[in-house]
């Protein structure tokens, strides 16, 4: 079995910033794609951030400089830092990953069970 644990979520002002965290635990061989998506109300989920286990991230056109996605490969856990934090940021955010429970099986992805994130004026 696999686990996703994310936190960090919560409610901040226009402006500030949020630290998101995502941890993977269970049978894991290997990780390797990491991401954040988003889902506001009423709208469809969307990627946010992305990660290679080689660590080059790609980003969304509305959070590019100001959202970076990080990882640490030991602690198999995916980061994104928020900053300068707008109205239109908040939504439930999910971190997906792309694992090998082990040696031979193919990957497949997992979600974690989504934060949420609420920017206030």
């Amino acid at each position: 079995q696999v686990q996703l644990v994310e936190s960090g979520g919560g409610l901040v002002q226009a402006g500030g910033s949020l630290r998101l965290s995502c941890v993977a635990s269970g049978t894991i061989f290997s990780i390797n794609d990491l991401g954040w998506y988003r889902q506001a109300p009423g709208k469809q989920r969307e990627l946010v951030a992305a990660i290679t286990r080689a660590g080059s991230a790609n980003y969304a056109d509305s959070v590019k400089g100001r959202f970076t996605i990080s990882r640490d490969n030991a602690l198999n856990t995916v980061y994104l830092q928020m900053n300068s934090l707008k109205l239109e940021d908040t939504a439930i955010y999910y971190c997906n990953v792309a694992l090998i429970v082990r040696f031979g099986v193919p990957p497949r992805g997992y979600w974690g069970q989504g934060t949420q994130v609420t920017v206030s004026s």
